[in-house]
């Protein structure tokens, strides 16, 4: 690694940026036992893992103690915690990962009394607590997301880091996990997609590969887990889930931001995928495991050229775009999926678009994850978790939650085409309840212009309809109410905009206003704001079967086609 830091100059670049970071650390005060929320000690704990990791690659690869000493104050600090708060168990999971790190990457430099010291907190604080969980079959150890992952990756690097001084105690740790963790990775299957959306993807990814990771340092083997089917293709999610305005089609509990991980660089080595490298290579803050996990020759070796278009079968989501070399391009994210994925919202239907670097169509997202109730009975009380949240529809809006929390809903037809991909999505299971049938089909029209067309048939009764488009951008309704302008800025002066017009049925017309619940909808307190989001709303009291047709056009950018004709999504 000297030696490619000596001579790669990308690497050199991130290795000045890395010093840097560190440099910065040097003053800074050690981390506290805090719990700001009752609950998670979390924050505390990645910020030591940060930190030891960061200034234990800066010793080894500058060779400067001071860098050692610092992780050593972090280290002994958190040593001598009363515990990692075993009761929410990411938090002891990603610390005994951080001690890993800091006893194996540094365990030259320790005294005897030091590796004791570390060595004494790995299994006291960490594995002995796993124990527990492994016998007691406790919920991580046998559920199917991104907690199994967290905690096995943690606890198996504390594990392989003692392994040698405590075989018996690591054989148990290692075993336990090595039957745990296939039940979450199976999610991956068949194409590499995750359930839980981009960000947790992120987070699930990154321990699962360190887990990897460390079996084939340690032990030689990863014992079978990298062949699990899809993981190899997981790499293509966070491509195809990030838009060409630099945002990730949020859905769940996900943040919006670009998702960027050193994983890819380790999946673009392992399975020799040069796209994924490339991805990754755009990363403008490194973390030393992108210097460690970066292949300079892969990421020389010509990129495969990817399609437009992505469908991933179990998360039920599809991608598509009209270039992937075009910052300007349109994009939709669109999703059916199941509800009672874990962090899923209330979301079957929805959908982000992307024009002209803008992004139109938002997710807004989730809230505050210690609102009363957020994981339980109150989950679908909070707007942001509820349908009307989203770009998709509402069917006779009441207290209760306006999707059916249990509902799965498959995408049934996708086909991919040079600028013209056409996705349709069976959503009748989420309203089932109030409707026979509820279907929603998106087609990228020329690579420039989407049309969104849901076909509705109530039940017995006519229903109230609603249709829902959120956007941070500000709307103009034309006078008859059917065409939106939506205008948004590209720095502070550059103006763009998107057209959204309302082509079926004759009469709909649009309402706009700023987000927030229907009148009829709970409203607890203490939810997120959501000033900067306004809501594009289509009402249709009163409705058995209609057909609603959105056109989305960016403005200004070439000569205005007609609108597409309207037939059947049965015939797309």
């Amino acid at each position: 690694m000297k030696q490619r830091l000596a001579s790669d100059a990308q690497l050199m670049k991130w290795q000045a940026d890395l010093r840097w970071q560190a440099d910065k650390l040097m003053t800074a005060p050690v981390s506290r036992y805090e719990i700001p929320d009752g609950k998670r000690l979390l924050a505390t704990c990645r910020n030591v893992l940060n930190r030891v990791q960061l200034l234990a690659w800066m010793y080894r690869t500058d060779g400067d103690r001071k860098y050692a000493d610092r992780a050593w104050r972090e280290l002994e600090a958190a040593a001598n915690f009363k515990d990692w708060n075993p009761s929410h168990f990411l938090d002891t999971a990603e610390m005994t990962h951080a001690f890993a790190i800091g006893y194996d990457w540094l365990y030259d430099v320790w005294t005897p009394g030091q590796r004791t010291t570390l060595r004494n907190a790995i299994i006291e604080k960490g594995l002995n607590q796993a124990l527990r969980a492994y016998r007691g079959n406790r919920w991580w150890s046998t559920w199917h997301h991104n907690w199994n992952q967290v905690c096995n990756g943690g606890i198996i690097t504390g594990a392989l880091a003692i392994g040698d001084e405590s075989p018996k105690l690591a054989t148990e740790i290692v075993s336990s996990a090595l039957k745990s963790v296939p039940l979450a990775m199976a999610e991956f299957g068949p194409d590499g997609g995750w359930p839980e959306g981009p960000g947790y993807w992120s987070y699930a990814s990154m321990y699962n590969v360190a887990m990897i990771a460390t079996l084939e340092s340690a032990l030689g083997s990863d014992f079978g887990l990298s062949a699990i089917r899809g993981f190899s293709e997981t790499g293509l999610f966070p491509i195809y889930m990030t838009g060409p305005a630099g945002q990730a089609f949020n859905f769940a509990d996900c943040h919006e931001k670009r998702i960027k991980s050193a994983t890819l660089f380790w999946f673009a080595s392992k399975f020799h995928r040069p796209e994924y490298a490339a991805y990754e290579l755009t990363r403008i803050h490194p973390q030393p495991l992108d210097l460690l996990w970066y292949n300079a020759k892969l990421t020389a070796v010509p990129t495969p050229v990817l399609p437009l278009d992505k469908y991933f079968r179990h998360v039920e989501a599809v991608s598509m775009r009209g270039s992937w070399n075009d910052p300007h391009t349109t994009y939709v994210g669109f999703k059916a999926g199941d509800n009672k994925a874990n962090h899923s919202h209330l979301d079957i239907g929805s959908f982000v678009l992307d024009s002209l670097g803008v992004r139109w169509g938002v997710d807004i997202g989730g809230d505050n994850y210690n609102m009363p109730g957020y994981f339980g009975g109150k989950r679908w009380t909070y707007y942001r978790l509820r349908a009307e949240s989203h770009n998709t529809l509402v069917i006779n809006p009441d207290a209760g939650p306006d999707q059916e929390p249990h509902a799965e809903a498959p995408v049934v037809k996708f086909k991919p085409a040079q600028q013209a991909g056409i996705a349709v999505a069976d959503l009748t299971a989420a309203y089932a309840r109030h409707a026979r049938s509820v279907k929603r089909g998106i087609v990228l029209l020329n690579g420039r212009n989407v049309l969104v067309q849901d076909e509705i048939t109530t039940r017995e009764k006519p229903a109230d309809i609603w249709w829902f488009f959120h956007t941070r951008s500000a709307i103009k309704l034309s006078a008859d109410c059917a065409t939106a302008t939506l205008t948004s800025y590209l720095g502070k002066s550059l103006p763009v905009q998107l057209s959204a017009r309302i082509l079926s049925p004759a009469g709909a017309r649009f309402t706009a206003g700023n987000a927030g619940p229907l009148p009829t909808s709970p409203n607890p307190a203490g939810q997120g704001e959501n000033k900067e989001v306004q809501q594009l709303t289509i009402h249709l009291p009163g409705t058995t079967t209609t057909r609603i047709a959105v056109l989305f056009t960016p403005l200004g950018t070439t000569i205005a086609l007609p609108p597409p004709p309207l037939v059947p999504l049965s015939q797309w």
